[in-house]
Formats: C-alpha cells, sequence, structure tokens
C-alpha cells in the first residue's frame, strides 16, 4: 500500500524543489561572479569599495525583492482573484506595478543624489584611504538604477508565483548573475586598456554589469506574465482611484510594517558592514565572500521554500482552512531543518577546502581563504534561523498580524548591535558574523512563538513537537555527517594532495585535487546523511530521495525502450 504523502507535502516540496533548480543555477553564477571578484581582484581596498557600494541598494533590493513584496502582494492578489475574479486581480497587479514603479524610482533618485552622505555613513573609514571613498561613491551611483529593475522583478515574481509559475521567475536570478559576470568582464577588459585615461577603475566595469544584469532580470518576466492571462485594466467608471483601490492600500499597508519586519537581517548586515570598514584592508570582502556562501543554501531552498509555503497559505486561508496552514508550516520548517541543518555542518566543518576550491585563486590568497572561513563558521550557526525566518514572516502578515513581527525586527536588531559592538573588540571581524547568528536564532525563535499564538487565536492547533523531534532529529545527523566529512578531508588532503596532482599536470592540476576532494567529501555526506536519516525515520530526507530515485528510474526506463 503506498505511503501517504506527509502533510500536504507533494504542493509545497514540489513547488519548492522547481523554485530550488532554478536558484541553484542562479547561486551557482553568483558563486562564480564572486569567484570573478576573488580571481581580479582580490580581497582589499577595491573589493572593499564594491561589496559597501552594492551592499546599499541591494539593501533595498533585499527587502523589497525577497520579502516585503511577497509577503503583501501574493495573499492579497490570491484574495481578489477568488473573491472578485479575474479582471479585478489584473487591475490590482497593474496598480502595483505602477506605484511601484514611481516609488522606488524616486528612492533611487534620491540614492543617487545622496551617495557621498550614504557611504559616509555607511563606510566613513574609507575616507583614510586616498581614493577608496570618492570610488564607492562612484559605484554606488552606477548600481542605484538595479534597485528598481529588481524591485519591478520582485513583483512580477510574486504575481507568477500566485498563478503558479515557480521555475521561470526564479531563473531570472540566474540570468541577472550570467548578465552581470558577462558584460561586468567585457566592461573590466575595456577599463583595464583605457581606463587610466578616462580616470575609471577596471572594477567599475562589474558595476555597469550589475546595473544591465538588473533590466534583464525584470524585463525576462514580462512574457511569461502576459501568457498567464495579465493585462493592463483601466479604470472603469465608478472605480476607486490609485490610492483609494482598498486591495491597493491594503497592500501598501502590510508592506511597510512588512519590511521593518523582514528588515532585521538585512539591517544587521548593514551594522556588520559599518563595523567591519573599521576592522582593516579586507575585512569587509570576508563577510562579503562568507555571507555569500552562506546564501546559498537559503536561495537553494530557504527562499523557495518560504514561497511556494506563502502560496498555498494564502490559497488555505481564503479556503478559510486554517487546520490546513497548521499542517503546511510544519512540513516546511521540518523541511527547512532538514536541507539547512546538514548545509550549515558542511560550512561549518568544511569551510575552508570549499573556499580554497572555489575563490584561492589569482589575487585570493590563503590567508584570505582561512580568514574567510573563519566567518563562514559563525554565519552558518544562525543558518538555519535565517531560512525560518524567511518562512515565518510572510505567514505572520498572511494571519494578519504585522505587529509582532517588527517588535521582533527590533529586537533582534538590538541585540545585533549589542553583541557585534561586544565580539568587534574582543573577536574582531569574525565576531561580528557570530553576534549576528546568535540574534538570528533569538529571531527565528521569537517569530515561532509568535506564529503558534496567530494559529491558536484563529481556532487551530500548532503541536511543537512534530517540529521539535525534526530539528534534533536532523541536528544529530548533521553534526554526525560534518564530523565524520571533517577527518574524512584531512585523510584526503594528505592522501591527494596539490603538491601531488601539481607535480603530475601542472597548474590545473591544484583545482583537480581540490575538486577531486571535494566531489569525494559531497558524496560522503549526502550519503551518510540519507542512511542515518533513514534510520532515525526522518521523512522529509526520505521523500527527497524519492524523489530523487523515481527521476533515475525514469531516466533509465525512457533510455531502454
Amino acid at each position: 500500500m503506498a505511503k501517504k504523502p506527509i502533510w500536504g507535502e507533494t504542493n509545497i516540496l514540489k513547488s519548492a524543489s522547481i523554485m530550488g533548480l532554478a536558484t541553484f543555477i542562479s547561486r551557482v553564477m553568483g558563486l562564480v561572479r564572486e569567484l570573478v571578484f576573488a580571481v581580479y581582484f582580490g580581497a582589499g581596498n577595491f573589493t572593499d569599495a564594491f561589496h559597501v557600494a552594492f551592499r546599499i541598494p541591494n539593501l533595498l533590493r533585499d527587502l523589497f525583492a525577497e520579502g516585503a513584496m511577497s509577503a503583501s502582494l501574493v495573499p492579497t492578489f490570491t484574495q481578489v482573484q477568488v473573491e472578485e475574479g479575474e479582471q479585478r486581480a489584473w487591475r490590482v497587479a497593474g496598480l502595483v506595478f505602477r506605484i511601484l514603479f514611481f516609488l522606488v524610482g524616486g528612492l533611487a533618485f534620491f540614492g543617487i543624489l545622496f551617495a557621498p552622505q550614504l557611504v559616509s555613513f555607511y563606510a566613513s573609514a574609507f575616507k583614510q584611504i586616498p581614493g577608496k571613498f570618492e570610488l564607492t561613491v562612484q559605484m554606488t551611483r552606477i548600481m542605484f538604477p538595479f534597485f528598481p529593475c529588481v524591485a519591478l522583478a520582485a513583483a512580477f515574481m510574486g504575481i507568477l508565483n500566485a498563478c503558479g509559475i515557480f521555475f521561470i521567475p526564479a531563473f531570472s536570478s540566474a540570468l541577472f548573475n550570467i548578465t552581470s559576470i558577462g558584460v561586468g568582464v567585457v566592461c573590466v577588459q575595456i577599463f583595464s586598456g583605457w581606463g587610466s585615461d578616462w580616470k575609471i577603475q577596471p572594477i567599475v566595469g562589474m558595476a555597469f554589469g550589475v546595473l544591465v544584469g538588473g533590466g534583464v532580470q525584470a524585463f525576462c518576466q514580462l512574457p511569461f506574465l502576459y501568457q498567464v492571462g495579465y493585462r493592463w485594466v483601466s479604470k472603469k467608471s465608478g472605480d476607486p482611484s490609485w490610492f483609494e483601490d482598498p486591495s491597493l492600500r491594503k497592500i501598501l499597508g502590510m508592506m511597510i510594517p512588512g519590511t521593518i519586519g523582514l528588515a532585521a537581517t538585512q539591517v544587521n548586515l548593514l551594522v556588520n558592514t559599518i563595523l567591519a570598514t573599521s576592522q582593516g584592508p579586507g575585512a569587509v570582502s570576508w563577510l562579503n565572500y562568507a555571507f555569500r556562501l552562506m546564501q546559498f543554501p537559503i536561495g537553494i531552498f530557504g527562499v523557495s521554500l518560504a514561497s511556494a509555503t506563502l502560496t498555498q497559505i494564502s490559497q488555505q486561508l481564503a479556503r478559510k482552512d486554517i487546520q490546513g496552514v497548521s499542517q503546511t508550516l510544519t512540513q516546511s520548517l521540518r523541511s527547512v531543518f532538514a536541507v539547512n541543518l546538514p548545509a550549515a555542518s558542511a560550512l561549518i566543518f568544511l569551510g575552508f577546502p570549499i573556499i580554497e576550491l572555489i575563490f584561492q585563486y589569482g589575487r585570493f590568497y590563503p590567508e584570505d581563504a582561512q580568514a574567510t572561513a573563519r566567518a563562514l563558521a559563525m554565519y552558518a550557526v544562525g543558518l538555519v534561523s535565517y531560512s525560518m525566518v524567511k518562512v515565518l514572516v510572510p505567514v505572520c502578515y498572511a494571519l494578519g498580524n504585522t505587529k509582532l513581527p517588527v517588535l521582533s525586527s527590533f529586537l533582534t536588531v538590538g541585540l545585533t548591535i549589542g553583541l557585534n559592538l561586544v565580539m568587534s573588540k574582543t573577536l574582531g571581524y569574525w565576531g561580528l558574523a557570530l553576534g549576528t547568528s546568535i540574534a538570528a536564532l533569538f529571531n527565528g525563535c521569537f517569530l515561532m512563538g509568535v506564529v503558534r499564538s496567530l494559529i491558536f487565536k484563529q481556532g487551530g492547533q500548532f503541536p511543537l513537537s512534530p517540529i521539535f523531534k525534526g530539528l534534533l532529529g536532523y541536528l544529530s545527523v548533521a553534526l554526525f555527517m560534518g564530523t565524520l566529512c571533517y577527518y574524512s578531508e584531512v585523510f584526503l588532503r594528505i592522501q591527494l594532495s596539490d603538491q601531488m596532482f601539481f607535480l603530475r599536470i601542472g597548474r590545473m592540476g591544484t583545482v583537480l585535487a581540490r575538486s577531486i576532494r571535494m566531489i569525494l567529501l559531497v558524496f560522503e555526506g549526502v550519503l551518510v546523511f540519507l542512511m542515518v536519516s533513514k534510520i532515525f525515520r526522518l521523512q522529509e530526507a526520505s521523500y527527497f530521495t524519492n524523489i530523487f530515485v523515481k527521476k533515475m528510474k525514469n531516466k533509465l526506463r525512457r533510455s531502454s525502450t
């Protein structure tokens, strides 16, 4: 007798897996982009300037593109679609696109105008190094128009997700990375040859790559938006004006506190960057490379799972199915543990060989890899909580509460600032990553309690025992896997050394040695995780295994016919 899917896992995990595949491609290309930076510019004053310049508009992008936009747009669009029909829903979507364009366009204009003041607030220590502050201001102005493009891309993505389209919107991020790499490298080559005559540093070329990539990410989704039925619906006689439209006002009313509620991680990152600018050359870059790697598992599954969860919960709330909301959320959180706990363990125990393989080329030296690995281990402590927050905050707003997530955000930011001020003095730059992770763990636990109380108030049940069992089970498996892989890496580094391959093949031998070791470690880690999870009867891991086995069987069956 076939086993029944647990807690409606088929829809949630299938949607998350589809998005996860597209996001995986995007994150891989994001790592390629970071590799390009490491090879061309290493970790120093130029990369510090770029990362601060990119962080300023990217802070706004993260708030709009991965948080408040979907949290407010998807539930409202779904409700209007169910209760008032397709035409009315497309009218609301069009109003959102229009108001968003003017709002974020205005923010970008003022960002360009006041770029020196923003950079001075963000990285005043850069003024002590000749040319570093001015370079940061220049790249900030170039990259600020990227923000309106990706904010619109987020709105398009939200509507497509609400219509059941997940792969294409998620893949648009990959197109951003591909474009920014291609355009950026071409511009770097041009500025390396003639930039001195124009007084332009080669790294400015990467800023132009970001700008063009943002435009591609937004407008590549438009054909699919029209394909699912979007048309501009003009105002009819008796229709409310822009700001009098109740659905638009509801969305904007949710976005403002929603932005604040989702701001904890971004503000924490802002605080880290401000404090890191005083930790000497390279500190900003080490933290940035580490945070990018830590975002890899979050982007592949955390954001994808959050989007899929929000879509299904919005539909369940529209049907008044509060118990379905509880079951969906329980399954989503257990899935977060199933993916992010082993990922965190891998980043902690294997951080150095991972960074060595990906970044340690060109001007990125072994000491840079070691420094980045320390920061990565500290960030990974809070990885699970980052993904939990991605899931829980939008659910809070879908359940009709905007105040408690905002309170959680303020408490988390205050805790982060306090911890980081102390830890940066005693532990240095990597203390900033640890303080951020501790605050993130608080944020995740607080929001869990908030969501539980909201479900209770609406007459549902949200038992914690399945969640805690999943947490303890996957944590135990992840620690065992990480410890085993750590000692395996020590053994493999001796048996398959870089020097042995270098003497036989040359420079590419180093890359080959690192790649072989990492492939073996990944295979070992996945195998150990799946086997021990099966012993512990952790169902989410079995579900992913079954998907993989089923796909392999289908491929073998097709190839044999």
